[in-house]
């Protein structure tokens, strides 16, 4: 039988952890990643850093005048494909997409986007790399160092990173007990789906941004589906989903071995009971 470890976080009840879960050890957040490059846009850009309307190519330099804003790849828009070119490996598909793959791309943007930016959504994991790309030359540091400074510093959290320390991992278990390999994705894409937290930190960060709204508005990284602001996520073996309703109800839930879309189902269950609790 296989286990499938889960965390859930809401405003409905105290933390509720199954088969070997854990609030304080690091899992892969996976495209919540996302949230928090977008809320380290927004950030520089009322610092004035930057502007949300500058082109790509004011920040990298290589990339050629396509129409693309830094806006419209946190929104989606920028006609960017889902994924980079080429073929990716099954195993680890990230793995070897690095920033000199990444800085390879960036002259052929206006061949790899499949229609002008602005006019239809479509989800990226490559306008979020070179979206995370910007951010760091327009910061002159490191993704890690600039989300530091723009958005888990100002929230006071702190157990977010790239790369964390041996032992801290949640393992992933697998067949006769051996642990399952996470994939890699402290590379380009980074800022699409790299980071890890911990189920408390991940919890915190949807609340400080979402419903307490430290931030002020929430970032366009969020998506939106009536009252509720969300963001789900999949790595190999990890899913997550995060949501928060504009009246307060509030869910963060991680999983591993679970199927993405059963993860999202059981968010929007654990949102609809916390709305209907007396």
């Amino acid at each position: 039988m296989r286990l499938i470890p889960t965390c859930v976080f809401s405003d409905a009840a105290p933390p509720a952890l199954s088969d070997g879960h854990a609030v304080d050890r690091f899992v892969q957040i996976a495209s919540l990643t996302k949230v928090v490059t977008g809320t380290a846009l927004t950030r520089m850009a009322a610092s004035e850093v930057l502007a949300l309307d500058d082109p790509v190519e004011r920040w990298l330099p290589a990339a050629p005048t396509t129409g693309i804003t830094l806006l419209h790849l946190a929104r989606h828009t920028s006609g960017l494909p889902r994924l980079p070119p080429g073929r990716l490996s099954r195993r680890d598909p990230y793995a070897a997409f690095d920033r000199p793959a990444l800085d390879c791309l960036l002259p052929r943007l206006d061949t790899l986007a499949t229609r002008p930016p602005g006019q239809q959504g479509e989800y990226s994991n490559l306008g979020y790399a070179v979206l995370g790309a910007a951010l760091t030359a327009a910061s002159g540091t490191t993704y890690e160092e600039l989300v530091t400074e723009y958005v888990l510093r100002p929230l006071d959290i702190t157990e977010v990173t790239a790369n964390p320390e041996p032992g801290r991992s949640l393992p992933i278990p697998g067949l006769l007990g051996r642990p399952r390999k996470s994939w890699t994705m402290n590379g380009a894409i980074l800022p699409a789906g790299g980071l890890w937290a911990t189920p408390r930190a991940a919890a915190d960060l949807v609340v400080r941004i979402l419903v307490e709204r430290r931030l002020g508005d929430p970032a366009p990284s969020w998506q939106t589906s009536g009252p509720l602001r969300w963001h789900n996520g999949a790595t190999r073996h990890a899913s997550l989903f995060a949501g928060a309703m504009d009246n307060g109800p509030w869910v963060l839930i991680h999983r591993l071995n679970a199927a993405p879309e059963d993860t999202d189902r059981a968010g929007i269950e654990t949102l609809k009971a916390s709305r209907t609790a007396p």
